[in-house]
């Protein structure tokens, strides 16, 4: 499907091409035509999937010119209004589109002249909408369409009161329109309470986790995280990196111990001061600032093009976490790594959110102290070819000169190497659990004859699973009650992580290593 197929305007489709849409998401195929036909809507979608422009185009293409609003957006966070304003202002470029993001932390007195002017869409957060309509500097009498966005992140941060509250101020007759990542009861409360009779939209959990984004996942004991962090970071090279942890005290520490170590890190949680916030997301987005240490709050709605990777120094606590963290990442197409790091009494968690969100998380090897040297030594390399390409050096040829009357050009640099770098460190990480990366694993499932199972039934099943190929899988002996199958050895973390727990035959299956047979 194309937007052409929406029936948008010249200007709009103009919009959208400048902006480097090429086709719509499924999010947008399904929201778009049922919006602009003048339904409620409750669509649950994550971060990442479109739902912005799934909404911001039928809004573009109906608003009409007045001096009050048409149409208002809630936002959880100033980050999202601020940039959802954005988002809606570039679709509405053709258009004229006033659009204004109103949220705390800055002066209202600057809000309160742009509505005096007249604006077209109010995007903001809900304590700050309130403060406008106590203080009668925003009419809501003129909305025809509302948004709350991030529903579930409302709840979460508190504003259920608000966000009925505003409600209540609109127009009964207005259009409706909800997006959450997830449902819970409040949610479908406001739902049942102030919707009417809304189409219910949800994006399939397959096309939740974007395909550019490369997933895998390392495990190391809680001790070693940070030199394991330190490893990635100086193999991966990443243009823009952003570390999640689960505490505010995490967040200060990591980052504290990387700054230690010379990484460009800072960083972000909810305590720092708005202006504070300000100035480190800023340096973030020039690039002024490498590595990104941040809670799931402090990061929530955070849409940087380049964020080449997204490390999990703690494993997300549930799996919408994990699609919301990833999201930051594979943005506007481009290719994106999410990384996490799984200590051993965490890998049961890791399973759960591959079978929630229906993806594979490939286990890989920590890159060794060597891999390290040849990285930076593959960096150094490369800055110093810039550096003659460019003729910067050349100040300093005379002294190299003088040197070379006593040491050979080679012990120079060596030398000048080892100033600048130090002597290269050896940190040994220990492995949590050693598996065989070679041979054969014999697994045991809890499947059998009596539960008609047939050994092109199990054959199907774990290909599709664990997404291999048949004959990747080897010897499979069925029993009454339970099954063993061989696997390559590499291959039998995932098919355990993707196969433990399916439907198979209508029934739950369980699957392990088997136990070594023991001899007599």
């Amino acid at each position: 499907m194309k937007f052409e197929d929406f029936s948008l305007s010249k200007e709009t489709l103009k919009s959208i091409s400048i902006m480097g849409y090429e086709e719509p998401t499924p999010i947008q195929i399904s929201a778009i035509p049922m919006v602009m036909g003048g339904k409620d809507i409750v669509g649950q979608a994550q971060t990442g999937t479109g739902k912005t422009a799934a909404f911001g185009i039928p809004i573009v293409e109906l608003h009409r010119k007045s001096k009050k609003p048409f149409a208002i957006i809630l936002e959880p966070t100033r980050e999202l209004a601020v940039q959802v304003a954005q988002e809606i202002n570039k679709i509405g470029a053709k258009k004229n589109i006033v659009v204004l993001p109103v949220y705390g932390g800055k002066a209202i007195d600057t809000q309160i002249r742009a509505l005096k002017k007249g604006v077209d869409v109010v995007v903001g957060t809900p304590g700050r909408v309130i403060d406008h309509i106590k203080r009668k500097t925003i009419s809501l009498s003129e909305i025809k369409i509302v948004v709350l966005d991030e529903a579930d992140e409302m709840l979460d941060m508190g504003f259920v009161e608000d966000i009925e509250t505003i409600l209540k101020t609109t127009p009964p007759e207005r259009q409706t329109l909800l997006f959450s990542a997830t449902m819970p009861q409040p949610i479908m409360n406001i739902a049942k309470r102030y919707m009417r009779n809304p189409e219910k939209i949800r994006i399939n959990p397959k096309d939740l986790v974007v395909t550019e984004i490369k997933q895998v996942f390392y495990e190391v004991r809680d001790v070693d995280k940070i030199n394991a962090l330190s490893r990635l970071l100086d193999v991966e090279d990443p243009k823009l990196a952003i570390v999640f942890c689960h505490t505010k005290r995490d967040v200060d520490e990591v980052a504290m111990k990387l700054e230690q170590m010379g990484y460009n890190a800072s960083a972000l949680h909810g305590d720092y001061t708005q202006a504070r916030r300000d100035e480190v997301m800023g340096k973030f987005k020039k690039g002024m600032i490498d590595v990104l240490v941040a809670t799931d709050v402090a990061a929530r709605g955070l849409d940087i093009k380049n964020v080449t990777h997204v490390i999990n120094y703690s494993i997300p606590q549930n799996p919408d976490s994990y699609i919301h963290r990833i999201g930051r990442t594979g943005r506007a197409g481009k290719s994106g790594i999410a990384i996490t790091l799984v200590t051993p009494r965490e890998y049961n968690h890791l399973r759960l959110i591959e079978r929630t969100v229906r993806t594979t998380i490939d286990r890989k090897k920590l890159p060794s102290s060597q891999d390290v040297i040849k990285a930076k030594e593959k960096n150094i390399t490369k800055d110093i070819s810039e550096i003659i390409s460019q003729n910067k050096h050349a100040a300093y040829e005379p002294f190299i000169r003088d040197l070379s009357e006593h040491f050979s050009f080679a012990d120079i640099a060596a030398a000048a190497f080892h100033m600048a770098f130090g002597e290269p460190k050896e940190q040994h990480i220990e492995e949590p659990r050693e598996r065989e990366k070679t041979g054969i694993v014999r697994l045991f499932m809890t499947i059998g004859r009596k539960d008609k199972v047939k050994v092109p039934d199990i054959i199907k099943s774990i290909a599709a699973e664990a997404n291999i190929p048949q004959s990747k899988i080897g010897k499979i002996d069925v029993f009454d009650k339970f099954t063993f199958v061989e696997v390559p050895a590499e291959l039998a973390d995932r098919v355990i992580r993707s196969v433990d727990d399916v439907i198979m035959m209508g029934r739950r299956v369980k699957i392990q290593q088997a136990q070594a047979k023991r001899h007599k």
